[in-house]
């Protein structure tokens, strides 16, 4: 019976599921083991960490296939450190990806479409029928990454920074202060431009709450994350139609904690794609990217054509 291991590396989280003939048998999660974010010595206790508890909940000591999705994958010497940990581990076969790559996967299972990806991060990657990929966005949370998380947080400071010298309303200010223990502007300030800064992901959820009791200013910028995503989604099918000579529609699908647990942004995402391309399917629940590291851990045991 070969057994498959499959790891969804995020930028907050890391989950990995062991799968036998198709179904789960053990699963994990741990911190994050994207090197940007968290520093290479802890990705790689993170990693480790998470491999030990889901081989052990399994009861085994090896797998026959290994993916690996990870944010940041591109970078140099990633791929190279997370497929030795994983050969370390007992991966037979073994591969690492990007995280966006598993999450096509997941979705269309190696066929084309679209997929948004908006959590702490956000990445719009489309693949044409031969293969191919075009993408939008994902430049990173200091030069991109609009409609993420992070950029949930940062902008709402930005904006009630500004609603705050026009004497505007808004209660973004006084929220951030609560969560950063900062009584006063000029503390919240210090704390917003430290090096390193805060987490600004982590004021998505309060931004939520606020926008969803009216305040002005989340609203704003839970609305211009929404048209953000929706935009990159639209970019990705005119590259697709435009260079791969795609006739018909091209299907969308998301994940992340941005779309799924924020309302506003998920119904206003969903109009907004369906008012510019009213016949593009449009997948209505979240995919669970960790499912298209196993497929793609199955195929690595396939035999070659």
């Amino acid at each position: 019976m070969n057994l498959v291991l499959g790891i969804d590396g995020g930028g907050t989280n890391t989950r990995a599921s062991i799968a036998a003939e198709g179904t789960i048998i053990a699963s994990a999660q741990s911190g994050s083991i994207k090197r940007l974010r968290v520093g290479a010595e802890a990705a790689d206790a993170n990693l480790r960490a998470l491999l030990r508890e889901v081989l052990a909940q399994a009861g085994v000591k090896k797998v026959q296939g290994a993916c690996c999705g990870l944010a940041s994958a591109a970078m140099p010497g990633i791929v190279e450190w997370a497929t030795g940990v994983l050969t370390e581990f007992g991966a037979e076969r073994a591969e690492v990806v990007g995280d966006e790559v598993i999450a096509l996967d997941a979705a269309f299972r190696g066929g084309p479409g679209i997929f948004q990806i908006a959590g702490t991060g956000s990445n719009t990657i489309g693949r044409a029928p031969d293969g191919s990929r075009e993408r939008a966005g994902g430049w990173s949370s200091r030069l991109g990454d609009e409609g993420s998380g992070y950029w949930i947080g940062l902008h709402s400071v930005r904006r009630a920074l500004n609603a705050y010298d026009r004497e505007e309303p808004q209660q973004v200010l006084g929220r951030v202060g609560e969560i950063w223990g900062t009584p006063s502007i000029d503390e919240l300030i210090n704390v917003g431009d430290a090096t390193p800064g805060p987490d600004f992901a982590a004021l998505a959820p309060a931004i939520n709450e606020l926008a969803e009791a009216g305040d002005a200013v989340a609203l704003g910028v839970l609305h211009q994350a929404a048209a953000d995503l929706a935009d990159f989604v639209l970019l990705v099918r005119s590259k697709l139609k435009r260079k791969h000579a795609i006739a018909g529609e091209v299907p969308v699908a998301w994940t992340g904690s941005v779309i799924e647990k924020m309302a506003i942004v998920r119904e206003a995402f969903f109009a907004a794609l369906k008012s510019a391309a009213p016949e593009m399917p449009v997948q209505g629940s979240v995919t669970v990217p960790l499912e298209g590291a196993l497929w793609r851990a199955e195929r690595l045991l396939q035999p070659v054509a």
